[in-house]
Parts: C-alpha cells; structure tokens; sequence
C-alpha cells in the first residue's frame, strides 16, 4: 500500500540578505505578509494539505521563529485581561497547527542541503519540501493539489510556474518529455540559450530518499551550492519518473527581494475585504495626482 504524506520539511536557515537590515534581527521567514508571518502563511498551506509532523531547518538566528510557533503565556494572560478574546483564540491555534521538529542545518550552502540534514527523519517515505519564502495564493492548497496528485501517481513531483524569459536565469527551468507532464530535464539557472522551456520550478516538492540518495551522490554545482536540481536530474538519468505540476486558480509568489516582497504584500491585501478598497482608492488617488501634476 502507498504511504501517505504526513511530514513536510520546510527551509529557513537562508539569511535573507537580500532584505537587509530589515533581516538583520528578524528571519526573513518572520517578516509579515500584511499581518502575518510569511511562515504561517506556508505552514497553513501545509496542514491544508493533511501534514502533521513539519520538520522547519533552522540556524542559530531563527530563535523568533521558534517562539512563534510556542505559546506564548504572558501575551496569552494580557489579551483575555483585556477581553481582546478573538485575538487569543487566534494566537493559541498558531501552537497547535501541527507536530514542530526544529533541526539546524549543516553543510555546504545550497537548496539541497536542508534535505541531508533531515534524512534520517523522512527515511522511507514521501514528503512535503517547501522554501520558507516561496509563497503560493491558491484557492485550493497548492501542497494539497501536489498531494493529490501523488496520490495517483506515487512519483515525486516538482511544483513550476512559467515564467518570462528574462527571469529564466533566477530558477531551475524544466523541460517535459513530449506530451506529457513528466520531466525530461532540469537545468538550475540557465540563459535562455540553454532550454526551450520557461517552466520555472519553485520552494515546493513532494519527495522521497531515492531522491537524499542521489543529492549524497551530487557534487556541488553553481556557485559551489548543493543544488536539488542536479540531484534529480542525476535522479531522471537512473531512468526514474518526476512529475510536474503546475498551480490551478493560484500563484507563486517570492518574497527575495524587496520588490517580490512588497508585490506579495499587494496581492495578499488586495484579497482582504477590510483592505481592498482603500488601497485601491489610494492607487487611483495618486493616479489622479500625478496626471494633474504632469497636464
């Protein structure tokens, strides 16, 4: 019988230098998305999908995540002191969204690594793996959508998107084989020379230890990291299948750099009712100023 997924690996330990000073006392994971955690945000997407145990790789800076997914007793005594009892409730579920293991990471920098440092916690059995800041707005969990879709196939599966040609160079770009949504090849970073393709995959995988097997086995590739994209495609070269699967009613969003940042924001609030308007009355408003300032 197929094993179900219950345990997702999530990666945190990057530095988010790219967000600096911002990130300078704050993980990059913890910066909010209008008003909440980029992490919650993806751990919620997670348990949406049927995760139980969530395996986040951390480094010796990731301390407020931590505390993020505790209780927290003195805020707990302030908000039910204060009758704020929405907020309480609120803040208590956050603990016991699902099973938390903290591991800190070691080894070479690369998107491979976390996996090696948590293989013995995944051994023999499919998993969830997502970048702590690669965001997916779905109507539907894109985890449960990918989930879903191992169930029928039991092969690992690599989420994309398409992306412009002149983003190609920031992404592993897949290639299917001909009619199909299996992967032929995968190539981490490449101009747009290199590939026909403009499938980009992006911080979400359903994974199993064949694939840690080949990542052991994998030198390190582009810019001296431990790439996951050499590992399957070392992975596809033993003659083993890797699905695709593309988001249905969403999107992927980054939160890399400070514009990617601000964009998620934009597109998280403007599906806020209580945000919606106003800031679309305020677009229009600076709209209206600068055509008055320019005539």
């Amino acid at each position: 019988m197929s094993k179900k997924i219950k345990k997702a690996v999530v990666a945190v330990a990057g530095s988010g230098t790219r967000l600096l000073p911002a990130t300078k006392s704050m993980p990059k994971e913890m910066l909010p998305i209008v008003d909440k955690p980029a992490i919650q945000i993806i751990v919620e997407e997670l348990v949406e999908a049927g995760i139980e145990d969530i395996i986040l790789v951390t480094k010796w800076d990731k301390k407020p995540l931590e505390d993020h997914f505790d209780r927290s007793w003195a805020l707990e005594y302030d908000l039910e002191k204060a009758g704020k009892l929405e907020k309480l409730i609120e803040i208590q579920k956050i603990a016991d969204l699902a099973n938390f293991i903290y591991v800190r990471q070691k080894g070479p920098y690369g998107n491979g690594t976390p996996l090696l440092s948590v293989a013995s916690l995944v051994d023999d059995e499919p998993f969830l793996y997502a970048f702590g800041d690669d965001l997916v707005k779905s109507k539907v969990s894109f985890s449960k959508q990918m989930v879903e879709e191992y169930e029928e196939y039991q092969t690992p599966i690599v989420g994309v998107q398409r992306v412009l040609e002149s983003e190609m160079h920031k992404y592993g770009i897949v290639k299917l084989k001909e009619g199909t949504n299996e992967m032929e090849n995968i190539i981490e970073k490449p101009q747009p020379s290199e590939t026909s393709s403009r499938l980009a995959q992006f911080g979400r995988f359903i994974l199993n230890q064949d694939i840690i097997e080949a990542l052991r086995e994998t030198s390190l590739g582009k810019g001296n990291e431990l790439w996951l994209t050499d590992a399957i495609e070392k992975y596809l070269l033993s003659g083993k299948v890797v699905r695709v699967k593309e988001i249905k009613d969403g999107k992927w969003l980054t939160m890399g750099d400070p514009l990617s940042y601000m964009m998620a924001n934009l597109e998280y609030a403007l599906e806020r009712e209580d945000l919606k308007e106003h800031i679309m009355a305020y677009f229009k408003n600076k709209t209206t100023n600068k055509k008055k300032s320019n005539s």
